[in-house]
């Protein structure tokens, strides 16, 4: 099963009401698609159809290429159940050069020593592409896009090291009217052995000939199928991006030995008392998955963000949680296979509904609605050291009342005063309001959250004050070392105000503190 994989994220093209795919017109950037985080205030009916690269799905969940796309059959049962689009079981000009053995499964369960009882949590197989022959799995493709013309089905391709065979294979593929292309650059057992699947993927340069070849020939979307087994994955997926390809799925299957029988001291699963390395999926690869499509996200948005291109993310999918995660990380669909072969194709229903009731709790209306939402939260370890720091500096200096913070000012900032004003409420206004808080014990000293933008007004609500106070503040963002002066007034601001809507606190804005004076002060010279 070279191509099997637990979950995926992926685009589509229907051949309905919409116009064909140019991939000229694509790579020119005209379409730009971006990370856009948008959170709509209306409470209808969720909406889980994606659109990518013209690719239309009525939902994002697709078969990922493997077993559950075996043949026109199971194909057919999976678009009746409702999925987003089918990818085909891997195919190659020669079926006669594929060869699988029996068994060709193992799997790793949660009970202790490996209950047979326990829930089924990774799943290893050694099987490869498929065994049909071409002439088969191409006329399926025909009758099944006849048959389901508004539907995505796409194709998994794969080749050995050689232009014309890669040329060949796609011509004869496009030639059925499937909707895209997935290039298996991934498969890590028995393929490789042939130059194939993870031998490419591995290796840039030829990654690179080789997606070179495969864009210069289709006029279908392509997508690159990621390997995990390399140390930095971002560097594969921005070749085949270079290369042409409109996306990148991601991951593959995990290189792995599932286990050791100790009764029998054999290594499973054991065919004729051997075994080979494998592939690992389902809920346990999960982790790693987010984890590489994150890295993938980020340089794709950094370096891409102008372009349409997809991601398709894949790895451990079984709930609509799980679909949810690779989305906020900037996935636009979600291919199941392993847990497709573990749960049915009706599994469809509960990731729908569980994905839209995830939707309602958040208030959003479409699937790009929250994609991507969760990766600008993702930065360096560095980086988290000096948040922290900054965190706890604001709250030790919160908690003491600011008496005296010299990591802010040096002496004197914060100055105790004769006053025995009692502060109320003071709200600060800028392009938006926010609140401020006492610090107690010193009633005369508030801390405000303000954006780099600086104050516009200051508006109190003050008792047992004179007219006319002096307020006087100073700021410092967490990257500056250095106070900034934000202004002195005299004058007592407005008491009232209609349109004030007060924000919660954002402990990544800069603070400010202000003191509140019934005299006329001088702000601390910087």
């Amino acid at each position: 099963m070279a191509s099997l994989c637990s979950s995926q994220v992926i685009g589509g093209n229907s051949s309905v009401g919409f116009p064909k795919f140019n991939r000229s017109g694509f790579r020119s950037g005209s379409c730009r698609i971006g990370f856009k985080i948008v959170a709509s205030e209306t409470q209808s009916e969720p909406d889980l159809s994606v659109t990518v690269n013209g690719l239309k799905m009525p939902n994002p969940f697709v078969i990922g290429s493997g077993p559950p796309g075996t043949n026109y059959t199971v194909m057919k049962r999976a678009f009746d159940e409702g999925w987003g689009a089918v990818i085909a079981k891997t195919v190659s000009l020669d079926a006669a050069k594929v060869i699988n053995v029996t068994p060709r499964y193992a799997r790793l369960r949660a009970g202790a020593n490996g209950s047979a009882k326990g829930q089924i949590i990774g799943w290893e197989n050694i099987e490869l592409i498929s065994d049909r022959p071409l002439e088969t799995m191409l006329a399926e493709f025909k009758q099944l896009k006849k048959a389901y013309p508004d539907r995505i089905l796409i194709a998994s391709i794969m080749e050995e090291y050689n232009k014309s065979a890669w040329e060949e294979l796609i011509e004869r593929v496009e030639e059925t009217g499937v909707d895209a292309i997935e290039v298996n650059f991934s498969c890590p057992h028995g393929m490789p052995e042939r130059k194939m699947g993870a031998a490419v993927g591995q290796d840039c340069g030829l990654l690179e000939e080789v997606s070179g070849w495969i864009n210069a020939k289709a006029t279908v979307p392509v997508w690159a199928k990621m390997t995990p087994n390399v140390t930095d994955i971002t560097q594969p997926a921005r070749v085949a991006l270079q290369s042409g390809s409109e996306g990148i799925a991601a991951i593959n299957t995990i290189m792995s030995v599932m286990g050791i029988n100790l009764d029998t001291l054999r290594p499973e699963p054991c065919v004729e008392g051997y075994s080979t390395p494998g592939g690992y999926s389902s809920k346990a690869v999960h982790p790693i998955a987010l984890g590489k499509v994150m890295q993938i996200a980020k340089m794709m948005k950094e370096e891409y963000g102008d372009k349409d291109y997809s991601l398709s993310g894949i790895g451990g999918v079984e709930t609509g949680g799980d679909a949810a995660e690779f989305i906020l990380l900037g996935a636009n669909t979600v291919q199941v296979c392993t847990g497709v072969m573990m749960h049915g194709y009706g599994l469809v229903k509960q990731l729908c509904a569980e994905l839209k009731d995830f939707m309602r709790k958040h208030n959003f209306s479409s699937v790009e609605d929250f994609r991507g939402v969760s990766l600008p939260y993702f930065t360096t370890h560095t980086d988290l050291v000096q948040r922290q720091k900054e965190a706890i500096r604001q709250r030790k200096a919160i908690k003491k009342g600011l008496q005296s913070d010299k990591d802010w000012t040096g002496d004197g900032f914060v100055k105790e005063t004769e006053s025995g004003t009692n502060i109320n409420s003071v709200s600060v206004w800028m392009p938006w309001t926010v609140s401020c808080w006492l610090l107690p014990p010193h009633p005369h000293h508030l801390a405000c959250p303000v954006s780099a933008g600086g104050l516009r007004m200051i508006q109190t609500s003050i008792s047992g004050v004179p007219p006319k106070i002096s307020l006087w503040a100073k700021s410092r963002t967490h990257r500056s070392q250095e106070d900034m002066p934000l202004f002195r007034t005299q004058e007592q601001s407005s008491l009232k105000s209609q349109r004030k809507k007060k924000l919660p606190f954002d402990t990544n804005a800069s603070i400010i503190v202000l003191l509140l004076t019934s005299s006329s002060v001088e702000p601390p010279k910087s």
